[in-house]
């Protein structure tokens, strides 16, 4: 065997073998949770002796979880909603236009994500509690749901960003030359070429929400979350109840992401496809 084959075997070997232990080290406890959840004892321990459907029985009569997964959906919903339409106008300002300062508004656009989750979420429980006495107001879901949308509006504009950056901008101008005003543009051409973009922003923004500990803990108050059900049970001992409810929401967010990747995949498609010349 060469040399360079020798080389080529061994960097595939590494190749794969990383990757087959990144999936393991990754599904290996989520397939865990999932089967713990079908115990029929309280303890999690193994082998499992007997299955049942018990705790997600359990799970559904809890009087804490049905007020946890409205609110986490309240605030998972109305967070996409405004951090979806905040990264639909920075993506356009981003790639679209040019003005002053713009390298300060990219700069700017970032910075959320240069900050840990835990110390955003102390930041701004800070800022809220002085406006809060100002204003006369205390943490609350409200104030959960400014929080999310300063975390995830960057991702949302990223990702909606490379969507506005991949198709042709002459399409817009020929439509302002035919007398569309700029609502027009944005409604009949824009819109429909980003859309794809837009709903995967949106995807990717309510998982984001949805799943948030840190930003939610802070600035919550006395209202529970999913997230922060799950902390408060857990602090005074573990249940099969938890992995019961990961189960429930890690399907349907992985139906999410596949519909997510699907757009793109369509997106990239439509992209592809050579123009007729006429």
């Amino acid at each position: 065997m060469s040399m360079h084959r020798l080389e080529t075997h061994l960097a595939n070997i590494l190749l794969y073998g990383s990757v087959a232990a990144v999936l393991v080290f990754f599904y290996v406890p989520i397939a865990t949770l999932i089967v713990f959840s079908f115990t029929e004892s309280r303890f999690l321990s193994f082998p499992i002796t007997s299955f049942s459907l018990r705790w997600y029985g359990e799970l559904f009569a809890s009087k804490d979880f049905w007020p946890a997964l409205t609110n986490s959906a309240l605030l998972a919903f109305v967070s996409t909603v405004f951090a979806t339409l905040f990264g639909i106008g920075g993506a356009i300002a981003w790639i679209r236009w040019r003005f002053r300062f713009q390298r300060a508004f990219q700069a700017l656009t970032f910075a959320p994500l240069l900050f840990p989750q835990l110390l955003l979420g102390v930041v701004m429980l800070l800022w809220f509690s002085v406006l809060g006495s100002w204003l006369d107001f205390s943490p609350s879901l409200w104030t959960a749901i400014v929080g999310h949308v300063v975390y995830i509006t960057p991702f949302a504009l990223i990702i909606i960003a490379v969507q506005v950056h991949g198709f042709d901008d002459t399409l817009e101008d020929a439509a302002r030359d035919a007398g569309a005003t700029g609502w027009e543009v944005f409604r009949e051409v824009t819109l429909p070429l980003i859309w794809p973009g837009v709903v995967s922003a949106g995807i990717f923004s309510f998982l984001l929400s949805w799943g948030n500990f840190y930003i939610t803990y802070s600035l919550s108050g006395t209202a529970r979350t999913l997230p922060t059900f799950v902390f408060s049970g857990i602090a005074v001992g573990s249940s099969p109840i938890y992995p019961a409810l990961a189960t429930l929401t890690f399907l349907p967010a992985l139906l999410l992401l596949g519909l997510a990747d699907f757009f793109r995949r369509r997106a990239a498609a439509r992209r592809a496809i050579p123009v007729k010349s006429e």
